[in-house]
């Protein structure tokens, strides 16, 4: 008889087994520490079947997560274990990626909430003991700087907080930071002598520009946007023939919108027409049928002034 073989015989006997509850159970009771064992209730513990995994890792996985309940009787953790047969230096990495990616899918699901995701890794190698780090920060080069960017809070750039005379200071980043403050807040038509004061420093481009003032156009609530971007470019010699090509764009936008709405009244226009001289055949129809006016007029909506000129030529 042929033997079958599995082409990853280590993690599908690792699978078969840790997908057992009782099985599992008992591999946390020994390797969870303590501290996270005291919140979990693993009478909960259910298998997740990889559900929580990111898809493009797949081939590269022999993972299970479990979900369990914790003793505190709200919310619960998830508890990865990934099997593995040959060292790898950037392990650490792997789990956290792993990890990160069953937070994501646990937000997908409508929690508001991260959820505590405990990583193990289960290593049969052979080489002996693992070599490497499972402590993803030693998977930079530089550990402590890696431990000061992720252990504190990130950086928040927050230009709502600064004021305007501080944002002027900014450089190249000036006229960004300024309009964004700004675009949900105030008329752009209040800012025309800052943006004209930035543009005099020479610091953008024409296309800075350009894509700067189709923005103020598309989100600003400036009240006469032509007016404002002509006054902005008979004061910026640098700029005026980018912000003149814009102020043509919003006049050539308006007539075509004024057309297009000429065209739309006209359609309607002469399908109201269209349906009177309908309404009007129909009831002199009716009427040389011996229809009662009274009716005729009920029945197709006409006005006396209109029913009174049926038969006229």
């Amino acid at each position: 008889m042929s033997k079958k073989f599995t082409p990853t015989p280590h993690d599908s006997v690792f699978k078969q087994f840790l997908s057992e509850k009782e099985t599992a159970q008992d591999f946390f009771d020994i390797w969870l520490p303590d501290e996270i064992n005291a919140l979990c209730d693993l009478d909960s513990l259910k298998v997740e079947s990889g559900s929580f995994i990111d898809s493009e890792m797949k081939n590269y996985q022999s993972d299970i997560l479990y979900s369990v309940s914790t003793k505190k009787g709200s919310g619960y953790i998830y508890v990865l274990i990934e099997a593995q047969s040959w060292p790898d230096k950037l392990i650490a990495w792997r789990l956290m990626r792993y990890s990160m990616a069953a937070m994501q899918k646990h937000l997908d699901a409508g929690h508001k909430e991260l959820p505590l995701v405990f990583p193990i890794l289960f290593y049969t190698g052979e080489q002996s003991p693992h070599p490497y780090s499972t402590n993803w920060f030693d998977c930079f080069h530089d550990r402590k700087l890696a431990e000061r960017i992720y252990t504190n809070p990130f950086q928040l750039a927050d230009v709502t907080t600064l004021d305007d005379s501080d944002i002027m200071k900014h450089k190249r980043m000036a006229l960004l930071e300024l309009v964004q403050k700004h675009i949900r807040r105030r008329d752009m038509t209040e800012l025309m002598n800052e943006i004209v004061t930035l543009l005099s420093y020479n610091y953008y481009t024409d296309n800075q520009v350009i894509t700067m003032f189709n923005y103020l156009i598309q989100e600003g609530n400036a009240q006469k946007p032509m007016e404002f971007i002509t006054e902005i470019a008979k004061q910026s010699e640098k700029h005026e023939g980018a912000l003149m090509t814009i102020a043509q764009k919003i006049e050539e936008i308006g007539i075509q919108k004024g057309i297009q709405i000429g065209e739309q009244k006209g359609v309607q226009k002469g399908k109201l027409e269209g349906e009177k001289q309908a309404s009007m055949k129909i009831a002199r129809q009716l009427l040389e049928k011996g229809v009662e006016r009274d009716i005729v007029k009920l029945s197709t909506g006409l006005t006396d002034t209109e029913m009174s000129n049926l038969f006229k030529d």
